[in-house]
């Protein structure tokens, strides 16, 4: 797969209301009155800040019952942050769907940055742009499937399996990772630099200079979290204990109120973005239940573990399973039932990955519509099944005469296109021409009737010195040479210029 850029991934529009938040506070003269007025505007919007703003999490003293009121006790950035937070997870709270969980995202971010903000005020650390930073480390994801869904469920699946870091599941497939594409988002969306170099950097060790604590505390939060949403959590707390503990002088006790706080506070800063909790118990409680249980049952210490390990066995290899059955199902989307080539859908996305990558590197590229003459003919005189296998016989041909860098789909019907990366005009039509010549000696032979055809190809090509294009542009440009070819008499090759 051909690694993306940010140039391939169509990054989403800000929202209206969070541009209007950000141009306010960029003013030097912006008033609490005018960024009260521009909130204030949206009724769920201002019942939200103050749902939050009179929450435990912030524990005012006296109740805070307008935004004015909310600005001047939280202060202009950590109300603004807020009101981006609700306005930005509003805005990517996409449709659930089979292998990805838009809430599921959304309760380990809004966990991710009720962490770092406890985290933070147990450190003495300020930092006003922290909770937001917190909530948005991982757009990046959000981005990723939502412009390859099909490949991220792959990413999915191999952090299942594997337990790696999902980074490099992404670089792998993509060529990129979301700590990239979300740095990139935030900054077309005019969010601070610092959010966006901590969100760019959250994964890695070359942080640049005062950024290492808000990468760390996004580091910790994150660990944090998946004490609640992941596995191994005892092994989790062991590592933030570790991390946390001789570093800055704090007891253990300290962090186990720190992670049952985070249970607790993260349920109800949850409900103000309507999401449900579910069933979000403090760790210590989720610890005695679970003594509680092994001393009813009255396992031994070697029965546990001889029970553990035979269960994470059965569950790795439950989970390649399944892993296996995805990439097997993935691939069976993109492919045609008849003739095992790719297809229309598969054909669509190749398009826009190769003639991005061409007029990317200033390399030539051709494409091919090809259409067998006179097909109704075989099917009215021979019957479907007849000409079912003169077009698996067909796309073999096809497959054999090409190079291993072509790629051949079935357009649909008796339509086939051949996409031909790094390859001229006189290149193609060597290869066109060769083509057609071995279909025109191709036999098939049905209960001893011999069945032969020809084909009418429309070729066209992008070149290195043509302006930008689009695949559409080269999809219109070799269907109407293949027109060309079938107007003047089939079995022949048209010629079509791409108009740019």
């Amino acid at each position: 797969m051909d690694a993306l850029t940010i140039k391939d991934i169509k990054l989403p529009s800000p929202p209206a209301i969070a541009l209007r938040i950000l141009e306010a506070v960029k003013k030097d003269d912006a008033s609490f009155g005018e960024f009260a007025r521009i909130i204030s505007v949206d009724p769920a919007l201002t019942a939200k800040i103050l749902k939050v703003a009179n929450s435990s999490f912030y524990s005012m003293p006296n109740k805070v019952n307008t935004v004015e009121k909310a600005l001047s006790v939280l202060g202009m950035n950590v109300t603004k942050n807020i009101a981006l937070s609700f306005v930005i997870a509003k805005e990517m709270m996409g449709a659930e769907s089979a292998g990805f969980s838009f809430k599921y995202f959304w309760k380990r971010a809004v966990t991710n940055a009720v962490g770092a903000e406890l985290l933070a005020s147990l450190l003495h650390y300020k930092n006003d742009d922290l909770f937001v930073s917190a909530l948005l480390q991982d757009i990046g994801v959000l981005v990723l499937y939502l412009c390859r869904p099909h490949e991220y469920r792959q990413v999915l699946d191999e952090k299942r399996v594997t337990e790696a870091p999902i980074f490099g599941s992404e670089l792998n497939i993509f060529g990129c990772d979301h700590q990239e594409i979300g740095a990139e988002l935030l900054t077309g969306w005019g969010l601070p630099e610092t959010i966006a170099s901590t969100i760019r950097h959250h994964h890695r060790s070359d942080s640049p200079e005062g950024f290492r604590m808000q990468i760390d505390l996004l580091h910790w939060s994150s660990l944090l979290t998946s004490i609640y949403y992941g596995l191994r959590s005892v092994e989790k707390v062991r590592k933030l204990k570790a991390a946390i503990c001789p570093r800055f002088q704090i007891s253990e006790e300290t962090i186990d109120l720190l992670i049952d706080s985070v249970a607790k506070k993260s349920v109800e800063i949850l409900s103000s973005f309507e999401i449900d909790p579910g069933e979000m118990k403090p760790f210590s409680l989720l610890l005695q239940e679970a003594n509680d249980e092994l001393r009813r049952i009255n396992l031994s210490y070697e029965q546990v573990v001889m029970q553990a390990k035979q269960a994470r066995k059965k569950a790795e290899e439950l989970a390649a399973e399944l892993m296996e059955a995805n990439a097997k199902l993935r691939e069976l989307a993109f492919r045609d039932g008849l003739t095992g080539l790719y297809n229309y859908r598969y054909f669509q996305d190749l398009m826009d990955r190769e003639v991005n990558r061409a007029v990317r590197y200033h390399l030539p590229m051709g494409l091919m519509l090809l259409d067998i003459d006179l097909f109704k003919q075989v099917n009215d005189t021979y019957g479907h099944p007849a000409g079912d296998v003169v077009l698996r016989n067909l796309a073999i041909v096809v497959t054999n005469t090409m190079r291993t860098s072509d790629m051949i789909v079935r357009y649909g019907g008796e339509e086939f296109a051949v996409i031909l990366p790094m390859t001229d005009l006189a290149g193609c039509k060597v290869f066109a021409e060769r083509l057609r010549r071995r279909v025109e000696e191709m036999e098939t032979v049905i209960d001893g009737i011999s069945i032969n055809i020809t084909i009418s190809i429309g070729l066209t090509t992008y070149e290195s010195s043509m302006q930008s294009i689009d695949k559409s542009q080269m999809i219109r440009a070799a269907d109407s040479a293949l027109y060309q070819a079938k107007h003047q008499g089939r079995n022949r090759l048209g010629v079509g210029t791409v108009s740019v």
